[in-house]
Parts: C-alpha cells; sequence; structure tokens
C-alpha cells in the first residue's frame, strides 16, 4: 500500500473487466474506489469489486454510463476527487475531459485539448505529417464524395475508406475495385453518422500484407514523454483485435527505438499526458506507417505490463496527480523480458458470424497457474446482457519465449470454461494452436483468408461437449434473481453439484 497515495477516493465510470481491474489498482495504492452502474448492473462483477457504489439508473449505455451528467452528480455524491474512465465509453470524449476538469476534479487520462487534436483519424494523420512521422500516402480533406472518389483513382486500388472521427473498425472499407468506390464510402458515411454522429470520411491507400503494431506512450504534465515500447496486434477480425501480444516477433530494437521516437515526437507536438497508443501498420519490407492515436489505456495493457514490469494503472494516476514519470520509473530496466499474448473472450458466435451472444452464465471457470493472468468481469450465475459490449474477460499468459508463451496459452484456453452461452474460446485456441500463429506468420488480413478458424469442426459436438450440456440442464439454477460473485443464481438449487463426489469437469485437461 502506497504512504502517499496520489488520491482518496475515484470514480471508475466503467464496467465489466477493465472497471474490477482499476478497482484492483485502486487498492493497492490505497485509493478507495467508486463503481458506477446500470439498473441491471446493479450486482455485477464491478460493483462488487469497489468500495462503494452509485445507480445511475436505466439499462443501455446512454441512459446510464455515457451520461455525462450522472456520471459527474455521482461523482460529487461519492466524494470522489477523480474519474478514470477505462476505456470505451466516455474515455476519448474530450468534451467529458473538460467538463470533469471544470468541475474542479481530476481526469485520469490525456487532457482534452491533445484528445482533440489527436482524437479523430483526420486530426491526427495532420500532427502527424507536422511532426515527421512517417503515414500512408492518401488525404485527410473530406471535399465530398465525387473528390474522393477522384483521389481514389489517382493513388490507385486498393484504398482503405475510414470514418474521419471513428474507431473499432467502424465505418471503414477496404475498396480493390475503383468501381465499389462510391458504394464504400456512402456505406462509410452511413455506420460513421451513426457511430460517431460525423459521416466525414478519409481515404488512404491500403497496405496488404501488413501487420499491426503499436507503441504503448506515455506523457506527463512535465512535458515528459516516453516509449514502453511495442505491442502486435495483427490477429484481427473485421478490423477488431482479438490477440494481441508483446513484444512483436518481428521488431527489431532499431525498429523498436525508431517507432518509438515517432511516437515520443507526436505526443510531446500536442502536449501529451497520460496513456496513449500511437498506431502503425508495418509493411514487408520493414516500413512503418502511422494510423491513429488511441488517447486511453488500451484494451492489451496487460502484456505491456507483464513485459516491463510497469502497472500502467499506478503510473496513469501517478501523472494525473501530476506526478513525473521519472518519480516512477527512473532506474527501470523497461527492455521487454519474456514474451506476453493476450486472448479476447467475448460472448460472441465466430461460427455464426461473429454473432453478439447474452444469456445465463451457468458455469464459469477460468484458467489458473503459473504465468497466467485472468482480467474478468463476469462470474457463474451471472447474465450477460445485451446491451453492452461483448467482452466477457482477458486471457493473458506470459512465459520466457514467444513458443513457451504460445503453448501456455493454448493449454488455458482448454482450461477455460463458460457455459450457457456461446464464446469464442474454442475459436481463439484455433488460432493459437494453428502453424501460421505458432510460425508468427501474421497479417492483419489473415482470418479473413481462413475462414475455417472461425468456423471449426463440421463434425458435430464430441462426447464431453454434449456431456456437460446435459450436466448443465441437470443443474440449471432457476431464472429471476442476480447472483454473488461465484454463486448460483439466487433462488435455484445447487444441490446437484455437492452431490457429484469424485466428479471432475474436464480431468484430463489438468
Amino acid at each position: 500500500m502506497a504512504t502517499n497515495p496520489p488520491f482518496r477516493r475515484v470514480l471508475i465510470a466503467n464496467r465489466g473487466e477493465i472497471a474490477v481491474r482499476i478497482c484492483r489498482g485502486l487498492r493497492e495504492l490505497g485509493i478507495e474506489s467508486i463503481a458506477v452502474h446500470s439498473d441491471v448492473d446493479a450486482r455485477a462483477a464491478h460493483v462488487l469489486a469497489a468500495d462503494h457504489a452509485v445507480a445511475l439508473g436505466g439499462n443501455t449505455a446512454a441512459e446510464s454510463y455515457l451520461d455525462v451528467g450522472k456520471v459527474l452528480e455521482a461523482c460529487k455524491r461519492a466524494g470522489a476527487e477523480a474519474i478514470h474512465p477505462g476505456y470505451g465509453f466516455l474515455s476519448e470524449n474530450a468534451v467529458f475531459a473538460r467538463a470533469v476538469r471544470d468541475a474542479g476534479l481530476v481526469f485520469v487520462g490525456p487532457n482534452p485539448e491533445a484528445m482533440e487534436r489527436l482524437g479523430g483519424k483526420k486530426a491526427a494523420r495532420e500532427e502527424a505529417i507536422a511532426a515527421g512521422v512517417p503515414v500512408i500516402p492518401g488525404t485527410e480533406k473530406d471535399d465530398g464524395d465525387a473528390a474522393l472518389i477522384a483521389f481514389g483513382k489517382s493513388i490507385g486500388m486498393p484504398v482503405m475508406v475510414k470514418a474521419s472521427a471513428g474507431g473499432g473498425g467502424r465505418g471503414m472499407r477496404l475498396v480493390t475495385d475503383e468501381r465499389d468506390l462510391a458504394d464504400a464510402i456512402a456505406a462509410g458515411r452511413r455506420e460513421a453518422k451513426a457511430s460517431f454522429g460525423d459521416d466525414r470520411m478519409i481515404l488512404e491507400r491500403a497496405v496488404f500484407p501488413a501487420r499491426h503494431i503499436e507503441i504503448q506512450m506515455f506523457g506527463d504534465k512535465h512535458g515528459e514523454v516516453v516509449s514502453l515500447h511495442e505491442r502486435e496486434c495483427s490477429v484481427q477480425r473485421r478490423h477488431q483485435k482479438v490477440l494481441e501480444e508483446a513484444p512483436s516477433a518481428v521488431v527489431d530494437e532499431d525498429l523498436r527505438r525508431r517507432m518509438g521516437e515517432a511516437a515520443i515526437a507526436l505526443g510531446k507536438r500536442v502536449g501529451y499526458d497520460n496513456a496513449g497508443t500511437a498506431e502503425f501498420l508495418l509493411d514487408e519490407q520493414g516500413n512503418f506507417y502511422f494510423l491513429e492515436v488511441n488517447t486511453r489505456l488500451q484494451v492489451e495493457h496487460p502484456v505491456t505490463e507483464l513485459v516491463t514490469g510497469v502497472d500502467l494503472v499506478h503510473l496513469q494516476l501517478h501523472v494525473a496527480a501530476g506526478g513525473k514519470l521519472g518519480e516512477l520509473l527512473a532506474g527501470k530496466d523497461l527492455t521487454p523480458r519474456g514474451h506476453a499474448i493476450e486472448a479476447r473472450i467475448c460472448a460472441e458466435s465466430p461460427e455464426n458470424g461473429y454473432l453478439p451472444a447474452s444469456g445465463l452464465l451457468r458455469l464459469v471457470r477460468e484458467a489458473e497457474g503459473p504465468g497466467i493472468r485472468v482480467d474478468s468481469g463476469v462470474f457463474s450465475g451471472w447474465d450477460v446482457s445485451p446491451f453492452y459490449d461483448s467482452m466477457l474477460a482477458k486471457l493473458i499468459v506470459w512465459a520466457p519465449d514467444r513458443a513457451a508463451a504460445c503453448a501456455r496459452l493454448s493449454q488455458a484456453l482448454r482450461e477455460t470454461v463458460y457455459l450457457g452461452i456461446p464464446t469464442n474460446v474454442d475459436f481463439l485456441r484455433r488460432i493459437v494452436d494453428d502453424e501460421a500463429f505458432r510460425s508468427a506468420r501474421l497479417s492483419t488480413d489473415m482470418l479473413q483468408h481462413r475462414p475455417e478458424l472461425a468456423a471449426g469442426p463440421q463434425d458435430g459436438p464430441d462426447d464431453l461437449t454434449l456431456a456437460a450440456a446435459v450436466l448443465c440442464q441437470a443443474v440449471a439454477p432457476q431464472r429471476g434473481g442476480g447472483a454473488g460473485a461465484g454463486g448460483a443464481a439466487s433462488g435455484g438449487s445447487t444441490a446437484a453439484w455437492n452431490d457429484l463426489a469424485g466428479f471432475r469437469l474436464f480431468e484430463g485437461s489438468r
């Protein structure tokens, strides 16, 4: 426990696994955590993990976690001094960050001015060019469909059509035939307007095949910006990350230094403070090109923590309170040690077009053991809501080298059980066990060319799966009522589990 914690109370304006993870980081520093929640999340894992909780009301994100007025009022009621936004929701909203500051509170993230300069793809591209960072040939101007179509034809196919204000793959289209440009731009505009309220588009030359490499950068309020090195996030589906690792198998010391210097130059140009990620594409010739900056803590931050030994949430809080990076990083050897890989576990059906799933999680068993970390937001008996993102947990492993990390992750996925609704656990294991992944032959379009990895085996469920399903049905708890952190749903019987003397689920996997 810290002797002089940077804050007394911090409100977490988020939910799920990231809110639980932030609660843990706050407790380690001796800081009280304040959870906020919607009605459906009243007994969620992050509420149970926090020291205090404030109800926001409503069920949808718009009625609760995205309501700036409600979040600020909750902060006032709870007596919190700072707000940590996690990622998603309001984490990259400069208007919210400014409102927090104007209310006399501390926003645990970058200042709103830096967020505005880097938050949109168009603005970030312009800042990167000014900072001397390599960018993909393209245009950051949107002078209408006709001008974008003409520019696309001038640089040649393939091109990427992107939402200027976007992220998470929304509003993004790959165009390989110039006859499809008009339709791609129109579709991108519609999706961007619905997702971000901004239908402006940019257009860039497509870099294929390419790897997605990002640099974890960190700034303080005293002008210092550092690089905590790279992560590789090339395994993606529909422009959304599936597996992330650190370090990259193809980044040597020279490339690591040059990419880090580019991220630092961009951060210093905009006066960046707190955690951020500069994202790049790396082509087969070793050239890297700027993509965007995520002005927040990343989903995949644990792999950086495991290979550098730096707790990024602790560092965020230190910097937000005005501390200097050098005070916590001085004398540390930040050279990546070993290898870490993260798998995003989601309630979805890869076999059915990644269709999101919701419903009762009858049994949750998450892997344990040396070199295994699970950041989870669920438990047995939790009813997964359709209102929010489909991610349930993150399974992260560390080992002395990449081969050992792959083997450890494969085994950990075999020991991971979420019964009751579809998940992507088997899909993740198929990727990790694939020879291309094991040999680090990665690219951002690899899953697009390997549909069998999502489809899975076509010969039906095996005996073990059928037995688990029958057992699950036999002991199914009654719906209606919440659950404690690890208990069955209230109102249901757990006697059948207690009667299973000598029974061990998946005995052969240990």
